[in-house]
């Protein structure tokens, strides 16, 4: 298949939501198995509040990037 060479290489754009809920699962699964983080409860709070502050991060970045 020929490549395209004329058209200029397009850029992605960071999908926040996703980097910053993977950075939270990756967080949140590190303090559980080290024992530092062992109560439920806790555990549940820090998950809603990380996943509503990623969710705020992509929106406010979606509204600057104008799309």
């Amino acid at each position: 298949m020929p490549r395209e060479v004329d058209r200029p290489r397009s850029l992605h754009r960071t999908d926040w939501m996703a980097l910053l809920s993977g950075l939270l699962f990756v967080v949140l699964g590190i303090l559980v198995l080290t024992g530092e983080l062992n109560d439920s409860v806790t555990l549940g709070a820090l998950v809603v509040v990380g996943l509503g502050f990623a969710g705020v991060v992509a929106i406010i970045a979606r509204v600057v990037r104008g799309k």
